[in-house]
């Protein structure tokens, strides 16, 4: 694929560029690349590689995300190159996200098609997903305008580390969003992420309330676990909307970071402190764990989940069949 001029870069001086795209603010050398390995400064202009170029493809489930309030029960076909802004140690994708993969060429045009076709196995639209799509930004904003005018859905799991004018301009086109909160924690950011914390907010801050909003946290057993820095979050949550699903994750030892894996104990209690301040808080990487989705009013269960076996029993026409309460959060039933 031929390489393509990246957007949102600003020349320097000495031929160096600085990136705009994500608050790294990478001021990158002739002949160097930033932090997220796919942009690179040519002779004082900065282009991307990754245009078009897919490491993974493939249909899933949107509880898969994870996105349990968004069409549930429903397929998304799911896509994503190589390269992150961040560098987490514990990274459970490191393969694309730190490696270089094999790639194959699919234009936005012949993505969207592929994802016209996929309407026949159910599936909802596209989840860029597998590595960070933010560093994908060009590629994707010109995918999700397509989907758009083919009345599809555009998905981005993502750890919310961009620059907000970016933000501003891809956000029309999109649906719905996964967002990762690493941690409570600037400290933990810095150490363990290269990132910060508080850009991260800014933008689920922003994202909530425009478009549909999912969050994920993984819990790392001496590193994010504290009782009271997750009850910090739970509570920042709810001050946006107590109705965002968060999904706490159970770490596993990856990539760096060799921490034994979180115990069953801890996820509940996890969960406990965050259900005081937030109506729908999901366990992942949990098998057994029952994760159904209850009306908030009669607490009938709407949408009963087996892992990634999900059937809306509960919903009607937007409103839960046993007490008619209104089910608006739940988008796509």
């Amino acid at each position: 694929m031929p390489k393509t001029e990246a957007r949102y870069y600003e020349s320097v001086d000495k031929g160096r560029v600085r990136c705009r795209l994500c608050p790294q603010h990478c001021m990158i050398n002739p002949a160097r690349s930033g932090i997220c390995r796919v942009r690179t400064n040519e002779a004082g202009k900065l282009y991307t590689h990754i245009y078009g170029e897919v490491a993974a493809l493939a249909l899933d489930p949107l509880e898969k995300k994870p996105l349990y309030h968004f069409y549930p029960g429903r397929q998304i076909l799911s896509v994503g190159t190589w390269g992150c802004n961040f560098s987490c140690a514990f990274c459970q994708n490191y393969r694309l996200a730190h490696e270089q993969a094999e790639t194959r060429v699919i234009l936005p045009e012949q993505l969207a098609e592929l994802a016209v076709r996929a309407r026949d196995q159910d599936s909802v639209g596209i989840a860029f997903t597998y590595n960070e799509p933010s560093i994908w930004f060009e590629y994707v904003l010109d995918t999700a305008r397509l989907l758009k005018s083919r009345g599809l859905k555009t998905v981005l799991v993502t750890n919310g580390f961009i620059d907000p004018e970016p933000l501003n301009e891809l956000l029309p086109f999109i649906d719905a969003a996964n967002i990762d909160i690493k941690a409570f924690s600037q400290d933990f950011y810095k150490r363990n992420c290269k990132g910060r914390l508080q850009e991260v907010k800014d933008n689920i801050a922003f994202m909530a309330g425009k478009i549909h909003v999912e969050l994920t946290h993984l819990l790392i057993p001496g590193e994010n676990d504290d009782p009271g820095e997750t009850e910090a979050m739970a509570a920042w949550i709810s001050s946006l909307d107590s109705l965002i699903p968060l999904h706490l994750s159970r770490y596993f030892p990856a990539y760096q970071m060799e921490r034994p894996a979180t115990e069953f104990s801890a996820m509940l209690q996890a969960q406990k402190i965050c259900r005081q301040h937030l109506h729908y808080v999901y366990l992942g990487n949990l098998p057994g764990v029952i994760n159904d989705t209850a009306c908030l009013e009669c607490g009938q269960v709407l949408i009963a989940r087996n892992v990634y076996n999900v059937k809306v029993t509960g919903i009607k026409d937007g409103c839960c069949i046993h007490c008619g309460a209104r089910t608006n959060h739940i988008i796509g039933c």
